[in-house]
């Protein structure tokens, strides 16, 4: 007899069925090798509407991993100064003491903002910055510390980006070299 309807089968066999133990072995979980992975089988759900058996498969599961930045500061007043050295874990001691210098002028303390060392982060999205720190203010010191995926910026012209007002200037290790740069961006600087 030949069922085409699986529906069918719970009114042919009203029996309850049993495995011989020969049988139950080629059903028992075989045991995996340690280097093997082995991924989870996704669950199905099924509705039964007489006498169609619809099957939903599931939604593949997106895992988002939390992203975490290492930086400097606690950002107690949500500005963000991007920064870029690839040999240190946040910044060059001579440059913080500069930059220190700069935000005590603006009533600031290392405290008040947050120090990203874009070389240690080098997949950062600008989004994901901008939904980790919630920055009011945002600057980027050097071309090799603009994310990935942020709004054209002009160098030393402040830029509203959404909520967030940005700048663009030199690293430092270009304005330690150039008075020009140091006025420049110390100009940017005082509006921000």
């Amino acid at each position: 007899m030949k069922v085409e309807n699986p529906v069918a089968l719970r009114f042919i066999l009203q029996d309850e069925l049993y495995l011989l133990n020969a049988d139950k072995t080629l059903y028992e979980k075989k045991a995996i090798p340690d280097h093997v992975i082995e991924a989870p089988i996704p669950e199905v759900k099924a509705q039964v509407v007489d006498p169609i058996i619809i099957i939903e498969e599931p939604l593949p599961e997106v895992k988002t991993q939390a992203i975490n930045f290492n930086y400097l500061g606690q950002n107690l007043k949500s500005f963000l100064i991007l920064v870029y050295y690839p040999e240190l874990e946040f910044i060059d001691d001579s440059h913080l003491a500069a930059l220190t210098n700069i935000i005590k002028r603006k009533d600031l303390s290392v405290e008040d903002i947050a120090i990203v060392n874009l070389a240690r982060h080098a997949n950062a999205q600008y989004d994901e910055l901008v939904k980790f720190f919630k920055p009011a203010k945002l600057l980027v010191l050097g071309k090799s510390a603009l994310p990935q995926g942020i709004a054209q910026l002009t160098l030393n012209a402040p830029k509203p980006l959404g909520g967030i007002t940005g700048l663009y200037s030199f690293s430092f290790g270009e304005m330690m070299d150039s008075v020009d740069h140091k006025k420049a961006f110390w100009e940017q600087m005082k509006t921000l």
